[in-house]
């Protein structure tokens, strides 16, 4: 599956740096600009409306020029918690970065605008909080250790791992970074502050409360990490970076795959209004993390329409293939209650076709240090694709080796063995009837 592209939306008050972001993201093949705004309302009616991935926002903007972008931001972020979000800035004054990351690190990015077109650092920084991750500028970290390191008191160590802090790295990554466990690092960074506290100056005193909320954010965030991250496409890939996993090392895994895919979807896109389509989907995506995280899966990808989820890595599960059923009949009951709410305003329903396969597959982290991805190939993905275009609305097709892990396997009625496409032996399978709603794992 292709990769997918990041919804962004775009506010500054300001036309022609409005503009100069615009064409800066439009050189990212895998970003796509769906809106802008030019004050705190059209913000918050455009981007709830529209429910981009990323908002990327000025500071300040109308009505009353203070801190209207970090306040629509967060507001965004109520409405449609997944929303990352990139706060552009001429100030940098660690004030403003400590107040967007006050309700959490996950998925917020501070930049300054004199340095957005440097590199790729705002592209990078919009896949970032895309992924559940955080950025900070360079300088917003700089003005936050300096006071505090002003007395020299520090040894080179403790320094480093000060500007670890400062650059919004959760624990696991510092324990990586010093080859130590996440409970030496915790225990680190609390010594390290009563240090600083102990003899600090009255500015050391300021910059050192900063640090504090900024640790406090990144321990909240990875006490969260490894949901949001099974929450969120490619969030994963930063999860295990962080735990120390090395990009191109692939790993065999015995896993069940998921594919869902909602039928029809092409003729509802003709007739739809694109701004009610994107909200439908942003609803049916929800809905759908929802379901896998419930089980304990992984969502892997989001392609348009389409959803591919794991059960069984990056976290070994013993009885992948019943969760990964369980998240499948989840995943069209909700569905269905969505659609009875949609049928009231008039939205055509979605319907889905959801294939599920168990076997062997090879896992790695491939890509670049900007495009990170967890990867799963093999044919027991490929199967679940072919799987899941035998399903018709609201039916789930199981693999035989998926059908025969269930220890309690739902209604299934065998399906004559077929060709699908990359094999030679037919395949057999079995189908569950749409409405199917009842399967226990292990007797739960």
């Amino acid at each position: 599956m292709p990769g997918a592209v990041i919804s962004v939306f775009l506010a500054d008050d300001n036309l022609i740096v409005r503009e100069g972001v615009r064409a800066l993201l439009a050189l990212e093949p895998d970003v796509e600009i769906v809106g802008t705004a030019a004050d705190y309302d059209e913000l918050v009616n455009g981007a709830g409306k529209l429910a981009p991935q990323v908002v990327v926002t000025d500071i300040r903007m109308p009505p009353s020029f203070q801190k209207e972008g970090i306040e629509a931001a967060l507001e965004i972020r109520k409405q449609h918690p997944g929303t990352g979000i990139v706060i552009l800035s001429q100030f940098d004054d660690p004030e403003y970065a400590i107040s967007l990351l006050d309700e959490g690190a996950a998925g917020c990015a501070y930049l300054l605008k004199d340095h957005v077109a440097e590199g790729d650092q705002l592209a990078r920084a919009v896949r970032a909080v895309a992924t559940g991750g955080s950025v900070l500028d360079p300088t917003i970290v700089e003005s936050m250790v300096h006071p505090v390191t002003d007395t020299g008191d520090l040894s080179e160590a403790e320094e480093e791992l000060l500007r670890l802090v400062a650059e919004g790295r959760p624990i696991k990554a510092i324990a990586v970074a010093q080859g130590t466990t996440a409970t030496a690092a915790a225990d680190g960074v609390e010594k390290l502050f009563l240090r600083i506290a102990q003899q600090a100056s009255a500015g050391g005193q300021n910059s050192l409360r900063r640090l504090r909320m900024l640790h406090e954010a990144i321990v909240n965030r990875e006490e969260q990490g490894e949901t949001l991250s099974r929450l969120l496409p490619g969030g994963v890939a930063d999860l295990l970076v962080r735990q120390g996993r090395r990009v191109g090392e692939t790993e065999a895994v015995d896993v069940s795959v998921l594919m869902s895919d909602i039928r029809g979807y092409s003729g509802i896109a003709e007739r739809a209004d694109p701004s009610a389509l994107a909200g439908q989907l942003n609803v049916h995506r929800a809905e759908m993390n929802r379901a896998i995280l419930d089980a304990d899966g992984t969502v892997m990808q989001f392609v348009g329409d389409a959803v591919m989820a794991v059960f069984g890595a990056p976290v070994p599960l013993a009885d992948h293939a019943g969760r990964a059923v369980q998240a499948a009949l989840r995943m069209h009951a909700a569905q269905a209650k969505v659609n009875e709410r949609w049928s009231d305003t008039g939205l055509a329903p979605f319907e889905l076709g959801i294939g599920v396969t168990t076997g062997p597959a090879a896992a790695a982290l491939l890509g670049s240090e900007e495009r990170l991805e967890y990867t799963l190939v093999g044919d027991t993905v490929n199967l679940a694709q072919r799987l899941q275009q035998w399903a018709d609305p609201g039916e789930t097709v199981l693999s035989q080796s998926t059908y025969e892990a269930l220890e309690h396997p739902p209604p299934a009625t065998a399906l004559p063995p077929a060709l699908v496409k990359g094999r030679e032996s037919p395949v057999a399978a079995w189908k569950v009837a749409a409405g199917t709603t009842t399967h226990n794992r292990g007797g739960e």
